[in-house]
């Protein structure tokens, strides 16, 4: 995973779709990352690395199990001091909270929609 430390910068991008194992290809072709299976138990998603170095850099990711409440989509991860704080101030602020905050490999994200009613997700900083 990205670097998840400085609050303020982009740390994640998931791609979530119907069917992970077919987008995965499109990703290898056109960008040149690797596929990387994550071993969801009853499906794989797949982090996608970086030729060079072998660093992920983004997830392929199917919707269903943890992301069936997400929409289809490219969903970036910006990285917040306090994903509980962050999430009530989008609520205050005319957006809504559409997953969590839940925890996260001793973390915690929230999926949120701004009140153009673009979807992103926010991930405290560990």
């Amino acid at each position: 995973m990205a670097e998840m430390s400085e609050a303020g910068k982009i740390g994640w991008i998931d791609i979530t779709v119907d069917d992970a194992e077919g987008l995965r290809g499109f990703y290898s072709t056109v960008v040149g990352w690797k596929p990387q299976g994550v071993n969801m138990r009853e499906y794989p998603d797949f982090n996608m690395t970086k030729p060079e170095t072998g660093m992920p850099a983004a997830g392929i990711c199917h919707a269903k199990g943890g992301n069936a409440e997400l929409p289809r989509q490219t969903l970036i991860y910006t990285v917040v001091a306090d994903a509980e704080a962050s999430a009530a101030a989008c609520a205050a602020n005319f957006g809504k909270v559409l997953v969590g905050p839940k925890d996260m490999g001793g973390s915690k994200y929230a999926v949120i929609e701004d009140p153009s009613d673009a979807v992103a997700a926010l991930c405290q900083a560990p």
